[in-house]
């Protein structure tokens, strides 16, 4: 049953892939967020013309708030308004919606709320507690306000819901911004619930499964077959939740982009709340990511170094999900902190965003609109938009270590595999390494020559036979951890049973300052390098390789050495950085350092490689080489 249902998901994921697109507006945001009460588009477009804002978030929630979800007339037409005033700038316009979420104002005083109205619709414990909260549950509810959270599953609510879509669409606007569309487990005293059992989302797993949910199922247990179809269900409600909207949203007006906001990222969150960004890729246009992870500073302001490098393997993550579709960051730099300069977390951010190819958003605190510091929002989107083509032209790889991301072991075993997978990242972006993060969905087009298992522990018939044909056509294969793919060890199948991708995770969270790549050697043996790029570099520098379609290649420096989260948001600048590519094209590459202007460079000849030698890289930096004429 589970070979077959991992067979399954394995096609179901390559025909869904997106094939080839075009870049548009969507791939080249600079965010800022503005409150829409009616009457205010032009004051709105204006301050975001003025800050550098392309890409205009404006929260005017329809579903989410019942009054305008039951008579959406007033904020259809406060949405259109702006719509239409972003488009006479040049600009392009996108709207909050909740997800599954629905607030009525003085909940308390008011005879008709969605509670009151249509109990039915709301997601439940298995207890049967209904999800009902009030003021101070989170600090978007007020006092006295009632917040609920409604079954996907409810016919009604959800026809309602898909006419709010299209009527958005209807207005012009380019953009749905479809807030937190989970299921309610993020709650305090939901944490473990696995919601909803509403009898209408019992009755929708039943159809497909022929299962009680109520009874049937050992809630956590991971073991537990019929447990693991509740997960699978749970992810897929909302990807075909989204796709819902998405479609929706299209058949009024096809150029609307479908984009959810979420904060789960790679890790064991996203099963939870039934949003996976890896499923959701697919099914809509960009994602913004709230992305937070583990016990890891909420803020910039608050992180240490490992807590930057796994943001990166996070960032990378999603970038290889998109396959080429925008990726959003919603993060926030500083919230109030004294001891840290709210500039140089603004920068940090930034700069750690750009690097990965990901859209820098700029919010203060745990709003979505505003800035901590206008000027230098101002000065960091004039410079992402002088240079936006480095950063946001499609990356290629070259001759990149393959690792590869199983959605199915992240979803059943998460703990262990997400270690390995960040271990064996981290250590390759610390020993600056080409590499290229590789999914069920582009493993028939991976080009590399070595690929890593990082504790992989779920895989298909379809996955196997591709690494057998991978390894019969001379290439490696590392598989550390579990062996999942029935293949002995041999001089194209390495083998590592301790796993040293989380065994260097653990050093790393035990002492990163002292942890260096060199205790892995074995493992960086196994993986080989390539001759295409080599970079020698400090390893508190993570880096990535990858070449553009302009004939750039392309080496991007994010720079994490001394910060200390809380006190120093100051990096100490790095020496001795080199460069070797191996070409005939010429001598010149150019580095551009974080908000600085590009600089040219003279490389040092010898035959086949030519090596440049890096000014000191202060927050980060971008390298390239002109590789084709």
């Amino acid at each position: 049953m589970v070979a077959a249902f991992l067979v399954l998901l394995l096609v179901l994921c390559v025909a869904a892939a997106p094939s080839a697109r075009e870049q548009d507006w969507a791939n080249y945001v600079r965010i800022g967020a503005y409150g829409l009460k009616g009457g205010d588009a032009v004051q709105i477009v204006r301050r975001a013309h003025e800050s550098g804002v392309f890409g205009i978030e404006v929260d005017n929630d329809i579903p989410g708030r019942y009054e305008s979800f039951l008579r959406p007339e007033e904020k259809l037409a406060a949405i259109r308004a702006v719509a239409q005033e972003a488009h006479r700038a040049n600009n392009y316009a996108f709207v909050y919606i909740a997800g599954t979420e629905c607030i009525t104002a003085h909940g308390d005083q008011t005879p008709h709320t969605m509670a009151k109205d249509h109990p039915d619709w709301l997601q439940r414990k298995i207890t049967g507690e209904p999800a009902i909260f009030g003021g101070g549950t989170a600090f978007w509810i007020k006092k006295g306000d009632e917040d609920v959270w409604v079954s996907p599953y409810a016919p009604e609510w959800r026809k309602i819901y898909m006419e709010r879509v299209r009527q958005i669409a209807g207005t012009g606007i380019d953009g749905i911004y479809v807030d937190i569309p989970y299921w309610m487990t993020h709650f305090e005293g939901w944490e473990d619930t696995w919601a909803s059992f509403d009898d209408y989302t019992v009755a929708a797993f039943k159809q497909q499964t022929a299962l009680d949910a109520k009874h049937d199922l050992k809630l956590g247990d991971f073991s537990d077959p019929n447990f693991r179809k509740w997960v699978d269900f749970r992810i897929q409600t909302f990807t075909d939740f989204m796709h819902d909207i998405d479609q929706n949203a299209k058949s009024v007006n096809p150029k609307i982009k479908t984009i959810p906001e979420i904060y789960p990222g790679i890790e064991e969150e996203a099963i939870r709340v039934g949003a996976d960004v890896y499923t959701l890729y697919p099914v809509v246009d960009a994602i913004a990511h709230e992305y937070e992870f583990g016990d890891s500073g909420h803020m910039a302001s608050e992180r240490d170094p490992l807590d930057w490098f796994r943001y990166q393997v996070g960032m990378h993550s999603f970038r290889a999900f998109a396959q080429g579709k925008p990726t959003w960051i919603l993060n926030y730099s500083w919230d109030g902190d004294k001891k840290v300069n709210i500039r140089e977390s603004m920068m940090n951010l930034a700069m750690s965003q750009v690097m990965d190819g990901a859209n820098f958003w700029d919010a203060p605190g745990h709003s979505m609109a505003g800035s901590n510091d206008l000027p230098m929002r101002k000065k960091i989107f004039s410079w992402i938009k002088e240079h936006e083509k480095t950063f946001y032209l499609p990356r290629t790889p070259i001759e990149p270590i393959g690792v590869y991301f199983s959605p199915i072991t992240r979803n059943f075993h998460a703990k262990d595999f997400i270690a390995s997978y960040r271990g064996i990242l981290i250590l390759l972006m610390q020993k600056h390494l080409e590499f290229q993060i590789v999914t069920p969905r582009t493993l028939a087009d991976f080009q590399g020559t070595t690929l890593v298992l990082p504790d992989v522990r779920e895989l298909s018939d379809v996955e196997k036979t591709w690494l057998q044909k991978f390894v019969d056509r001379k290439n490696r294969l590392v598989v550390t951890g579990t062996n999942a793919t029935g293949l002995a060890a041999s001089d194209q199948v390495v083998r590592f049973p301790n796993c040293p991708g989380r065994a260097y995770e653990e050093a790393l969270e035990h002492d990163f300052q002292h942890t260096s790549p060199a205790s892995q050697q074995q493992l960086l043996d196994a993986l080989g390098k390539s001759e295409a790029v080599r970079i020698e570099a400090p390893p508190h520098i993570a880096t990535s390789i990858a070449r553009t379609p302009d004939g750039h290649i392309n080496c991007f420096f994010a720079n994490f050495t001394g910060l200390r989260g809380g006190s120093n948001p100051v990096q100490v600048p790095q020496s001795g950085v080199k460069v070797t590519i191996q070409s005939k094209a010429g001598d010149e590459g150019y580095i551009l350092p974080f908000l600085g202007p590009t600089q040219p460079l003279h490389g040092i000849r010898n035959q086949d490689f030519v090596t440049f030698s890096l000014p000191p890289i202060a927050k980060g930096a971008v390298f390239w080489y002109v590789s084709q004429k």
